[in-house]
């Protein structure tokens, strides 16, 4: 059985997730893009500045932008990459609401991450991935509390 199977389809909060950490991906490759043409245009950085941060704005978005698709796509392992992604963007949201003084850019920043971790940890996504690990368990069966059971154990007490 594959991944993706249609009884493992990812539930809407790991797809949503998803789309929100592939567009955070996309803007980094856009971003690097940018710097890669000024640095080409002579934008009065030194050379390696301008592509050096090119390169890891590439390097980093890239990988981001991939752990968003295969969130999409329901592959588990990008729910890692998304969930580092969205906690390094944390410190990064408060030093541009406190350091820089630039809450326009830092509170949304913020509220994005936020949200993206908490659709990563929903109930749905949890059980979404946990399935991967006891795709044969069965839910618990819940016994009624009025009937006593002969099998119950009682637990033992340490002396």
């Amino acid at each position: 059985m594959t991944e993706t199977s249609p009884d493992r389809r990812p539930p809407k909060s790991i797809r949503r997730a998803g789309a929100i950490v592939a567009v955070q991906g996309a803007a980094a490759i856009v971003i690097a893009l940018v710097l890669v043409i000024r640095g080409f245009e002579g934008a009065g950085e030194a050379f390696i500045s301008s592509y050096g941060t090119a390169a890891w704005f590439a390097i980093l978005g890239g990988g981001v932008l991939a752990g968003g698709i295969a969130l999409i796509t329901g592959r588990r392992w990008g729910r890692a990459i998304a969930v580092v992604a969205e906690i390094l963007l944390l410190p990064v949201s408060y030093a541009l609401i406190v350091d820089s003084g630039q809450p326009g850019y830092g509170v949304p920043l913020l509220l994005v991450a936020l949200a993206a971790l908490a659709l990563l940890f929903s109930p749905s996504s949890v059980r979404w991935l946990a399935a991967e690990y006891a795709p044969d368990a069965a839910p618990p069966e819940v016994s009624d509390p009025s009937t006593p059971s002969s099998t119950a154990q009682k637990p033992k007490r340490r002396r």
